[in-house]
């Protein structure tokens, strides 16, 4: 790899690194002009870049409510720099940092959000593709209690705004994002679309409710991408939501029932979720109980704000939906 660069665009000097992955690398920096701190995520610049992708999509976004804001994007020697808001720690940090645990009421708060944060990215015709604990973080300072949902280098648009067209149904295509959040359509090689982000969403959720999901492993070791298809295909929706609310097996099943094309109800879903608010005997409205880790727990991680590699297609098989 070519020598990372000490500046960028002159006013922005790196520091230590945040994350990487397969395409990037995310750079605590500082801005020698304002003196405050940013993030900027570097790409060795090649025909293809995610970062440059990435930053064309969060400026269709500008302006959301949990959408990172972009302060400079450019070439800086033989890389792509896109230059970010600094924000705190992924879910998943804060996860182990909880010692898996988080409150009924800050789950709930979590899905408000990240379903209002969805509508808003659907609405301006994209799916992000990777919605999971790692490629959701909090905000600092004022916006603490405020989820932002980074990683957009697979995002793509649904829709053709040239014809005013949703894109077409096909098959065969290759697992993208991350296959234990991945939705099973993914899995099965169907196009995503915006039920896919919702499934992926719901997941999340369990996932938070429950400690982890039946296709990881205690120690959360990789599998691959066709035994845990194998296992969501198997786990029924019962076991899968044992223990929790029953509002949380009916999000499932709404999401997986969606069309391909289908217009999501979000405020069904949103009323669902704040049904389980009003039942708390003392909810937090819209607050998230971060801010009091056990003092037991491990330091938090520094998760990378890249897109993972994902293993090659599973083999295919129908979908029951379309």
């Amino acid at each position: 790899m070519d020598k990372v660069p000490v500046r960028v665009d002159g006013r922005f000097r790196l520091g230590d690194v945040l994350g990487s992955g397969s395409y990037a690398v995310v750079y605590r920096a500082r801005n020698i002009i304002k003196d405050d701190a940013v993030a900027v995520k570097l790409e060795p610049i090649s025909n293809s870049s995610s970062v440059q992708h990435e930053y064309k999509i969060l400026k269709h976004l500008e302006g959301g409510v949990g959408i990172p804001c972009v302060l400079w994007f450019g070439r800086e020697s033989t890389y792509h720099a896109l230059v970010l808001d600094l924000l705190g720690p992924s879910l998943y940090s804060l996860f182990l940092t909880h010692n898996r645990k988080f409150s009924l009421d800050t789950i709930v708060n979590l899905g408000d959000q990240l379903l209002s944060r969805l509508e808003y990215i659907h609405s301006h015709h994209y799916i992000h593709g990777d919605i999971k604990p790692q490629n959701v973080v909090v905000g600092l300072g004022d916006l603490r209690d405020t989820a932002f949902i980074i990683d957009f280098g697979i995002a793509k648009a649904f829709w053709n705004t040239s014809t005013s067209v949703h894109i077409p149904f096909r098959q065969g295509q290759c697992l993208t994002g991350t296959p234990a959040f991945a939705s099973i359509n993914n899995h099965l090689g169907v196009e995503p679309g915006r039920r896919d982000n919702l499934e992926s969403l719901t997941y999340m959720l369990i996932y938070f409710l429950q400690g982890s999901l039946p296709w990881l492993t205690s120690d959360e070791e990789k599998l691959s991408s066709s035994l845990i298809l194998e296992c969501k295909v198997n786990t029924t929706i019962e076991d899968l939501c044992h223990g929790i609310p029953v509002e949380f097996a009916t999000i499932l099943i709404y999401t997986r029932s969606l069309a391909f094309s289908e217009d999501p109800d979000y405020n069904h879903l949103r009323s669902l979720l704040r049904m389980l608010s009003s039942m708390s005997p003392a909810p937090a409205a819209c607050l998230l109980d971060f801010n009091q880790p056990d003092v037991h727990s491990p330091p938090l991680s520094n998760e990378p704000w890249v897109i993972e590699a994902v293993p090659p297609c599973p083999p295919l098989r129908r979908s029951t939906r379309v």
